[in-house]
Formats: C-alpha cells, structure tokens, sequence
C-alpha cells in the first residue's frame, strides 16, 4: 500500500509541477523575446513618457501594444500583474517531488555503494546541501561579477555548475547526481525572483510612492537574474528528463556528459535569444547540434558480435536471470511495483523471448533497466543477457 501511495504522490506532484513550470517558462521566454523584440517608439509622447520599447503584435485575433518603460512610468497603474506565483509553484513542487521520489527512498535512488557507501541520512544531507549550497555560491557570484560582462559570469558558473556535477555523480547515484544539478539550477532560478526580481519591483514602487526617483540598480539587478534564468531553462529541462535515459547518467564519466549536454542547451538558447533580435548567427545552434551529436558518437553502444545458441544450462540461467532481477517489477503480479511499468511483463518465456530485443537495449546496451540496478543485476549476468541477444537462442 506505501509503494501505491507514493506512485500516486509522485503522479500528481509531477503532474502539478509540469503545470506550473510551463507557466514560468512560457512567462520567462516570452518576456525575454519582449525585451530583445521591442523596437525605441516613435510617437513624441510615448518618449515624453518614458517609454523606451514598444512592440506592435497579433494573437487570437486580437492587437496587443506592449511598452517598457525605461525605469517606470510617472504614477503606478492600480491594477498590476507580478509574476513570481509560477516561480514560487514550480520550485514548491519541485521540491516535494524530489523528496517524494528520492529523500524518502533514498537508500533506493540516492545511495549507490559502487560510488561512495553513505547512509540514507547522509545521502539526503547531500542533496538539501547540493540546493542551499548552489544558491548560496550563485548569488556571491552574481554580487561580484555584475559589472562584468555576461560571458564572464556564465563561463565561471558553467565551470562551477561542472565541478559540482563531478563532486556529485562521485557520491551519489548517476541519476539521482543529475536531478540535483538541475534542482540547484532551478533552485537559483527561483530564489532569484524571490529575493531579487520581486522585491526589487516592489522597492521601485515604494520609491515612486514616497515622491522619489527610483534607483535604476534594481532594474540592473532584476535584468541580470531574469537572463540567467532564461539561459538556465534548457540545462534544467534536460535534468528533469534525464532519469528516462540511464545512457547518460550511467556512464562511467556522466559528469562530463552532462557537462556538454547542458553546454550544448545554453548555445542553442542563445541563437534564439539573438535571433529575437534580429540577428541569425547560424554557428551557435550548429556547434550546439554538432556537440549534441559527438555526445551521442561517444555514447553510442558497440553492436554485438553474432555467437552459437547457448547451452540450455546457459539459456536456463538467462531464464533464472530475468525472474530474479527483472520480473520484481516487469510481472502480472510485481512485488516491486503497484503495477508493471509500461505494461513490460517478463515472467513467462514467451514473454521474455518476445521482448529480447527491447531488455537487451534496457539491460545489456544503455544498462537502464533494473531501475537503479534495485535488484543487483552484477555485469557477469549483462554478458550473458548479451550473448542471449547476440545468438539464436530464443
């Protein structure tokens, strides 16, 4: 009954934040293509007003003319949208999510003995500090380096956000290594319209409330966060799916696939930032395909040379193999799991000769599958699955 109510909690606590999420990513880059897209106006009283954009645009049939102002218009509207709830949602669930899902099951999906032998206690302090500890060296930086160029800034996070993707998958599981880089990412992201982007907003307006002249750091300060966060949504993104994929996480230097998966995301970010505006500079998206594409190479799994039947006392013990390590949870009847994932059941031989295919690439090609390796499938039993795959052994 725990295992169903968590599968329930972890349907649902998904669900809401992939909601919530496409909120604030869909605000986020809509706003960033405003910013790049707004064109200075040309109506002597919009400039009198202190307008600095405006953009002229069709949806749903109807005509929109938003305008930014340069700090902030003469007197404050009564009726004023902030965005900060899809921000805050997001991070809310995202956070109950991940501790539904590996802090509550961490002996699971977050300790892996082949890496480092840590408590379940131990595991947990390690992510919770992943995501306080992220933020903290993030927000320094930014104090620090905003004066500088954004290159600078993003090249010395990037190097930063590498270096605790190696720390990581040296400590805890692959997969649970790659949701936490994405969840002190996202966490930064969040923490950002927390602590900066909204309450600056609301700083600007008590100053124009008090008769004042509003401090243009604020707008400074808001601008740099808004842009990373927009630069960041990629790498986050891919994180968040990657559990999907143990090809990744799996590999014996997964810090470095990361690495140039995310570096990849943020270059092909940028030619869309720069095409908003106006500027089509083909070789960011090209080099982000090209290194999307050497990772793929270098993932890429050797195909099995072609080898006799097994024995039947070899056959037999593919047979043993996959009742023991896979049928736990790939069965009519799962002890593992409420019900079989995807409706994949491996508890008969028909079955089992039926899907070879598909457990050879799970189990033996990209070693998915057992989920976490829960069940200890050892590399001696993947070589024997592979010889399976590889003969003509039903």
């Amino acid at each position: 009954m725990e295992a169903y109510l968590i599968e329930w909690a972890s349907m649902l606590l998904r669900w809401l934040h992939l909601i919530v999420g496409i909120a604030w990513i869909g605000s986020s880059f809509y706003f960033i293509w405003l910013d790049n897209s707004l064109q200075p106006p040309t109506d002597e009283t919009l400039r009198n007003k202190g307008v600095a954009g405006e953009l002229w645009a069709v949806h749903g049939g109807g005509f929109y003319n938003p305008q930014k102002y340069l700090v902030a218009p003469a007197t404050i509207p009564k009726d004023l949208h902030w965005f900060k709830w899809e921000a805050y949602s997001t991070w809310i669930t995202g956070f109950l999510l991940i501790t539904t899902l590996y802090y509550f099951q961490a002996d699971t999906w977050m300790v892996d003995p082949t890496r480092m032998a840590l408590s379940r206690t131990s595991a947990v302090a390690i992510g919770l500090l992943t995501l306080a500890g992220g933020w903290l060296v993030y927000d320094l930086m930014c104090r620090l380096l905003i004066e500088r160029s954004q290159l600078v800034f993003g090249i010395r996070y990037y190097l930063f956000v590498v270096l605790v993707t190696w720390l990581l998958t040296q400590t805890i599981s692959g997969r649970a290594a790659y949701l936490h880089v994405g969840a002190m990412i996202a966490t930064a992201m969040s923490a950002n319209v927390f602590f900066w982007i909204i309450p600056g907003q609301k700083k600007i307006i008590a100053q124009m409330q008090r008769g004042e002249s509003p401090d243009p750091i604020h707008g400074k300060r808001a601008k740099q966060r808004s842009v990373h966060n927009n630069y960041l949504t990629l790498p986050v993104l891919f994180c968040m799916i990657s559990n999907h994929y143990a090809f990744t996480y799996g590999h014996p230097q997964s810090w470095a696939v990361l690495a140039l998966i995310m570096l990849a995301a943020v270059l092909i970010r940028h030619y869309f930032n720069q095409r908003h505006k106006g500027q089509q500079q083909w070789r960011y998206p090209v080099a982000g395909g090209l290194l999307l594409a050497a990772v793929a190479a270098w993932l890429s799994p050797l195909p099995a040379a072609a080898v006799a039947a097994l024995t039947p006392t070899e056959a037999g013990r593919v047979h043993t193999i996959l009742i023991q390590r896979c049928a736990g949870c790939h069965a009519e009847h799962p002890s593992l799991m409420p019900a079989a994932p995807a409706g994949i059941m491996l508890d008969t031989p028909e079955r089992m000769r039926i899907l070879k295919p598909r457990i050879i690439i799970q189990a033996v090609q990209l070693k998915a599958m057992p989920l976490g390796n829960i069940t200890g499938m050892t590399e001696d039993e993947r070589a024997l699955l592979a010889r399976w795959g590889a003969s003509r052994e039903p």
